[in-house]
């Protein structure tokens, strides 16, 4: 089926709505808890401020099989989660449930790589000084990290467009969903080409807005 130029804009750019509405909540939701975890696993660790060998454990454990389970598979193995908090597998909202759970890991282990990037000796410093494990953390570790944490929020984004892609052809809605049912089966070749280069143009934009952050912010590039 051929669609006219005006046809083309309307499903693109309520494709490209859907894809921005599930990759922006997933993101609030992902960085949010990924980061809390990624701050435990941090302190809880050998060398952190508050060491607990069971929790660390725990806590590596959960973010190591998060992400080795392939987004797909988790897909499938989360639509009776997903049915229970949303009442649907299908859809742009039941899209971001998966999506959430899947990028928790990743911001985790982004948070943690990042926090332990951070000069032992400034935060025995704050420790002489007499600040508390809370004050560390959040006046001198995230503040110290912050280039590093902005850089693997913003891997994170990207990860999750291309999740949000990968979920479309489940009928999760978006650029991924438009690419496979009206690009794909229906063989419109047009339809894949536009939605890869929406994608594309929107993983460049947020690599771009990012890298201008971190380099104003970055107290190496000062």
């Amino acid at each position: 089926m051929k669609y006219t130029a005006q046809q083309y804009f309307e499903k693109l750019m309520t494709a490209t709505g859907e894809t921005l509405l599930m990759v922006l909540v997933s993101t609030v939701f992902a960085c949010a808890i990924g980061l809390f975890v990624g701050i435990a696993a941090t302190i809880t660790s050998e060398n952190g401020i508050r060491p607990n060998r069971p929790i660390n454990a725990i806590l590596e454990v959960i973010v190591n099989i998060g992400r080795s389970i392939p987004f797909i598979i988790m897909l499938i193995l989360l639509i009776p989660f997903t049915r229970a908090i949303v009442g649907t597998p299908l859809g742009t909202w039941a899209a971001i449930v998966p999506l959430t759970v899947a990028a928790i890991p990743f911001a985790a282990r982004v948070t943690d790589s990042a926090l332990k990037e951070i000069d032992g000796g400034i935060i025995e410093c704050a420790q002489s000084m007499g600040s508390n494990a809370w004050q560390i953390v959040f006046k001198v570790m995230i503040p110290e990290s912050l280039p590093s944490l902005l850089r693997g929020m913003c891997l994170t984004i990207i990860n999750l467009i291309g999740y949000s892609a990968m979920a479309g052809t489940v009928g999760g809605g978006g650029l991924g969903d438009l690419a496979y049912r009206d690009g794909y089966i229906s063989y419109d070749f047009m339809t894949i080409f536009l939605s890869v280069v929406i994608l594309v143009a929107i993983v460049q934009l947020i690599q771009w807005v990012f890298n201008l952050i971190v380099n104003k912010i970055d107290k190496k590039n000062r």
